[in-house]
């Protein structure tokens, strides 16, 4: 593994051990040349996804993209971390068991509002804010509204 620091190639493992509910590996590492420490993860790859995205453009499946946009939807929200990489590792799992190689990026988004709707409401509307495209109050009101209790779809 190559140092983040100084770009050394040959860093030493110092301790591992099992992160995510055991679907990573969690490394600490270290850089003879610099003295630099940093921590690398390994998760299991069933499959290279690509997401097809509205318009028809093709990209490579990026796990930090998805988990970025989660983080910024769960800004300030008092859901602990660990719940945050649960919640990204069965979305990346379950698209990956669908089967398929390309994955439309409107499912990936009904799956990431589907989960974040049972962790945290606000989250969940901050995500649907942008994936909706919402242009004024009417849009956050009228999606709010679907939300409460006893509400009737017009």
């Amino acid at each position: 593994m190559r140092c983040p620091f100084c770009g050394n190639i040959d860093t030493q493992v110092k301790d591992s051990r099992p992160a995510e509910d055991n679907v990573a590996i969690r490394r600490r590492r270290f850089c003879a040349a610099c003295g630099g420490r940093f921590t690398t993860y390994e998760r299991v790859q069933l499959r290279d996804l690509v997401v097809v995205k509205s318009s028809g453009r093709r990209e490579d499946f990026d796990r930090d993209k998805l988990a970025r946009s989660i983080r910024i939807a769960m800004q300030k929200r008092p859901v602990e971390p660990e719940r945050i990489e649960q919640m990204i590792s069965g979305i990346v799992r379950r698209l990956e068991s669908t089967g398929e190689t390309d994955i439309p990026s409107k499912m990936i988004g009904e799956i990431v509002m589907e989960s974040l709707s049972r962790i945290d409401n606000v989250a969940y509307v901050r995500f649907a804010s942008v994936y909706k495209n919402f242009q004024d109050a009417n849009d956050f009101d009228k999606f709010v509204s679907e939300l409460r209790p006893g509400a009737t779809a017009d």
